[in-house]
């Protein structure tokens, strides 16, 4: 009797753990076939998202502080006008946690890497995207010098003669319609300025120096981690010093108990 309840209750165990492996496994089908569903259904843009990001760092860094610094307001007609991004929207809600952490502001899903996070934003967001003819910001990286931004130590090809004049012409009517000279003084300087820090790279002769009116001030790493280790040095010093002058005390008074012993009369 006790030999056939066992075997029952074995039988019993068996039956439920191949209802749980056949479950897990449709489920397994099922959350694969969803994730194939959404990248079939992911929405097709004729628009870098990498290079448009790519020329709105340039914009930020080496255009937007002299901007500030003038106190202009560019207009929304400017196709450097952050509106004018069709992807700025969703890039403003990337939030950086960690180095290996990046967080959706929309649904505050989190990922591992920018990358994926970008393929969320063109699965489950695409309804948020500022789509408009001529909004592609990526459309402006041959006056903008996006392959720099990309990959600041990229190999010089053979300069291109035809695609020098054309980033050339492109950078200048850029300069033109952002900042008219008939729109005061400080237009006209960044008239000036833009033409100086952007177009004047645009040629095969390789003396011009890109960026000449330099950017954004950024915080040097090394400099941080000298900050930070100084820091930390600072009490581990005061330490040392203070350890230092207790044992220079301690032996100072048992100096004085020894000469002490040797001056008392036998």
């Amino acid at each position: 009797m006790g030999k056939a309840a066992r075997i029952t209750q074995i039988l019993f165990l068996i039956s439920l753990l191949s209802k749980q492996i056949l479950s897990q496994d449709v489920g397994e089908h099922v959350a694969a076939r969803t994730v194939k569903q959404e990248e079939g259904h992911a929405h097709k843009v004729h628009c870098s998202r990498e290079r448009s990001r790519a020329a709105w760092q340039a914009i930020e860094e080496y255009l937007m502080p002299f901007v500030e610094r003038e106190q202009y307001q560019i207009s929304s007609k400017c196709r450097l006008h952050p509106s004018n991004d069709l992807f700025r929207d969703q890039e403003e809600h990337k939030i950086h946690v960690d180095i290996n952490e990046w967080k959706c502001g929309y649904c505050k899903k989190h990922f591992r890497a920018e990358k994926y996070l970008d393929q969320h934003f063109d699965n489950r967001h695409y309804n948020l995207l500022n789509i408009s003819d001529g909004k592609c910001m990526a459309d402006l990286c041959g006056a903008l010098h996006c392959d720099f931004m990309m990959d600041s130590k990229s190999t010089k090809t053979k300069c291109n003669p035809a695609a020098v004049a054309k980033n050339h012409h492109l950078c200048e009517s850029l300069a033109d319609s952002c900042f008219p000279l008939n729109q005061g003084p400080s237009a006209s300087r960044l008239h000036e300025l833009f033409l100086h820090q952007f177009c004047d790279a645009h040629t095969c002769s390789g003396n011009k120096k890109l960026f000449p009116k330099g950017g954004k001030k950024k915080t040097s790493v090394f400099y941080l981690a000298i900050s930070i280790l100084t820091m930390m040095m600072i009490p581990l010093f005061y330490l040392i010093v203070y350890l230092h002058q207790s044992e220079m005390r301690k032996g100072t008074q048992e100096l004085r108990r020894i000469s002490k012993r040797k001056t008392k009369p036998s």
